[in-house]
């Protein structure tokens, strides 16, 4: 119960730590987002994190951006390495990574 409580000032930690997204970085992560990753996210399939579930995102961002980086380009658990979409650049999951997040905050 105690680490329900403390969530919100996990989540919050973590984002001030990470520097903020600009709006153009997460203008291409919401297309990348919608053409890649609302399959998975946008119901939950397979155990994804939804858009916008403050409580599924928070145990990850409170990992660091860095780490949610790398699940994202590595691949984790159901997800394969960039969603499954080898075309993407390093830079276009970074951004809808950003663009996830924060829409978590």
């Amino acid at each position: 119960m105690k680490v329900l409580k403390l969530l919100p000032f996990m989540i919050a930690a973590a984002l001030v730590q990470a520097p903020a997204a600009n709006a153009g970085d997460l203008a291409k992560g919401e297309q990348v987002y919608k053409a890649s990753c609302a399959s998975c996210h946008g119901s939950g399939l397979m155990g994804a994190p939804k858009l916008g579930d403050k409580a599924a995102w928070g145990p990850r961002v409170s990992k660091g951006k860095d780490a949610v980086y790398a699940n994202a380009l590595k691949g984790f658990k159901m997800m394969p390495a960039k969603g499954g979409n080898p075309g993407l650049k390093d830079d276009e999951v970074k951004a809808v990574v950003d663009y996830m997040i924060s829409k978590a905050s």
